[in-house]
């Protein structure tokens, strides 16, 4: 099927900007998955990345496993990868988050 592209998961966590631009995470760590779509802009880098959701929300990236082409509906798209990427301090706590759910 010509159609096909290579589909990843990518799990993440919400963040906001406070009163001083910098990002935080959302309330508590929640660990949550998207995967890149046919239309997803920009290309995965490395963990700690930002991208945007379908609804402009910003995540950063925490850990990614490939996936099958014929399971991609069961996760919503990325909307687009940013070029920003957080500090190593906040991806260590996240990524430590992740491993204990795992």
């Amino acid at each position: 099927m010509k159609n096909k592209y290579p589909v990843t998961r990518y799990y993440g966590v919400p963040l906001e900007l406070d009163s001083s631009g910098n990002y935080r995470f959302k309330s508590t760590i929640k660990i949550h998955a998207w995967r890149n779509g046919k239309h997803t802009r920009g290309h995965f880098q490395k963990p700690g990345q930002l991208f945007l959701t379908e609804n402009n929300q910003l995540v950063m990236i925490v850990a990614t496993e490939k996936m099958n082409f014929s399971q991609r509906h069961s996760l919503a798209p990325i909307q687009r990868f940013t070029k920003e990427s957080i500090a190593p301090d906040m991806l260590a706590t996240a990524q430590q988050v992740f491993h204990e759910e795992d």
